[in-house]
């Protein structure tokens, strides 16, 4: 199914769950750069609610032991992808999400300034499932109409030593093949 990007930044028809973790972009910055992610809370379940409340700032620390060393942490993504393909958004694109951290690309730190995050839900050390890449596909295409100079990174790729998402399991070969070239 086609997806529309409204002049808001956001996408028509999906889930809109906004985070207070995000702010203004620098002014006169262009978005050019893609960042995918994964996530999984708690690590390496699926299913749950722990993502979207760690997004919205209502992750509580006694749900699970890992919580409590997180539930501090303001971050955001503009999107995140769930196993089942179902797509929620929390912040705008024209707005910075906080998901990147130190970060690096082509010469350029502070990938915060000029991207837009998307988080699959999922672990470095599982694969990803098949409504996923296609949804992410969609996904891809729309933001590249409306930013046609946008590149493609993961997070590793921008914050290298650092980060190691999406992982191995992610198959580049099969999302570019997936996008118009």
């Amino acid at each position: 199914m086609p997806l529309t990007l409204d002049s808001s930044g956001v996408v028509a028809g999906i889930s809109f769950l906004p985070s207070p973790n995000c702010d203004q972009r620098p002014v006169g910055t262009a978005i050019n750069l893609l960042v995918i992610h994964n996530i999984s809370l708690p690590p390496g379940e699926f299913g749950g609610t722990g993502i979207v409340e760690l997004f919205t700032n209502q992750l509580d620390p006694a749900q699970h032991p890992y919580y409590r060393e997180i539930a501090h942490l303001q971050v955001s993504a503009h999107f995140l992808v769930r196993r089942d393909g179902e797509l929620i958004q929390f912040v705008p694109c024209g707005a910075r999400a906080w998901h990147a951290g130190e970060s690096s690309w082509r010469g350029r730190d502070r990938c915060n300034d000029y991207s837009i995050g998307i988080e699959l839900e999922g672990a470095d050390d599982q694969a990803f499932s098949d409504t996923q890449y296609a949804r992410l596909a969609c996904l891809i295409r729309t933001l590249q109409i409306a930013y046609p100079d946008i590149a493609i990174a993961g997070h590793s790729d921008i914050a290298p030593g650092r980060k190691t998402d999406p992982g191995p399991c992610f198959d580049w070969v099969r999302l570019r093949e997936s996008l118009p070239a």
